[in-house]
């Protein structure tokens, strides 16, 4: 069974926090996460330092377990008072 790929991004959310999400997400029995590289054609201070975070979701994740992965997203989405956008899933 291959697990399921998600890709998510905040465009401007630092770097120290995608690592403090993707050690939160790691801590879902299951579920492995990483970061993805910046894209940014050009270098914005504005921008985060990293493209976004992966996400890999066994296919066989309870409710329970996914309800928990929800609710890591949605607490840093609230702190940086903006809204994850997903990217494409990416190999």
């Amino acid at each position: 069974m291959r697990p399921m790929r998600q890709c998510w991004t905040i465009p401007t959310l630092p770097l120290a926090v995608y690592r403090e999400v993707v050690a939160h997400l790691r801590q879902v029995d299951g579920v492995a996460a990483g970061l993805l590289p910046q894209t940014a054609p050009h270098f914005d201070p504005k921008l985060s330092q990293v493209g976004g975070l992966w996400l890999e979701i066994p296919e066989d994740c309870d409710r329970h377990h996914r309800d928990r992965l929800d609710a890591i997203l949605q607490y840093y989405g609230d702190r940086a008072q903006q809204p994850w956008q997903p990217l494409d899933a990416q190999p």
